[in-house]
């Protein structure tokens, strides 16, 4: 679904790493949990193992996998020969996109260094053998220098800024990357940063909204969009607003009555 179909009463919605609270974050499983509501997209981390993308979170294995090997010393075949909570394998990012389809919009987050070649691979190649729109995904990165590369290498595909701060120039790191969002963290979020980025003509999505009181911080700053770790609250919130706008549609006119 593009961001344009929401309506400006609506927040945007991605599953943060899939639906973790119903399998383990960043797998198949997860994501396939996530497909079931009514979301607008999913996210997902990808690191550079050996020559592939593998999706997956952390730098360093000991919180959902055992050891304390770091994923970049890793061969990707022993990565994935490991189980992790569930029975699930590691996936790779074209397992995911496989999964996805053409279903949401994708967001990957390039987590480790030398991402941002493999994954405009990754995308040219599935995108060419499988005609889906390079406006169905969005590669965002803390590491603006690989965001920088993929404008270089693949400026099809929208790009979003993480930040976890408030830049003393706000919103205009994302200029030169020439962006399409700006991903706040919610112990920085600012009205001021949000405004700023939407003069620039960004979309403002804000990680991770899990409780309705930041939800509804959020919404007062204006944000587009969230990632969360609960799409039912999400859910609950555009079905709300979408019938208050029903309901204010069928209103008659002023003076009359209705029936």
């Amino acid at each position: 679904m593009d961001v344009e179909m929401r309506s400006a009463d609506t927040l945007f919605c991605f599953a943060h790493r899939g639906y973790p609270k119903r399998a383990t974050e960043n797998t198949l499983q997860a994501i396939s949990h996530a497909l079931e509501f009514d979301i607008d997209g999913v996210e997902i981390d990808v690191w550079n193992v050996g020559g592939e993308l593998i999706v997956k979170h952390d730098r360093r294995l000991g919180r959902l996998l055992a050891g304390q090997d770091l994923l970049t010393d890793m061969a990707p075949g022993a990565l994935r020969k490991m189980l992790l909570p569930g029975g699930e394998q590691v996936p790779t990012l074209r397992e995911v996109l496989e999964l996805i389809g053409n279903h949401v919009q994708l967001n990957i987050e390039l987590k480790g260094p030398d991402c941002a070649a493999l994954a405009a691979r990754e995308l040219e190649s599935y995108i060419r053998d499988n005609g889906a729109s390079y406006e169905q995904y969005i590669l965002s990165s803390f590491d603006h220098r690989q965001i920088y590369e993929c404008l270089q290498r693949i400026p099809q595909v929208r790009r979003g800024v993480l930040i976890d701060g408030v830049p003393l120039d706000l919103a205009a790191c994302a200029e030169p990357l020439q962006a399409y969002s700006m991903h706040h963290s919610l112990n920085f979020v600012c009205p001021e940063i949000i405004a700023d980025g939407h003069q620039r003509g960004l979309k403002s999505y804000v990680f991770t909204v899990n409780h309705p009181h930041d939800l509804a911080l959020v919404v007062a700053m204006g944000a587009d969009g969230v990632f969360t770790d609960e799409p039912q609250l999400i859910m609950d919130y555009n079905a709300a607003k979408t019938a208050e706008v029903l309901a204010e549609q069928i209103q008659p006119p002023s003076g009359l009555k209705a029936g």
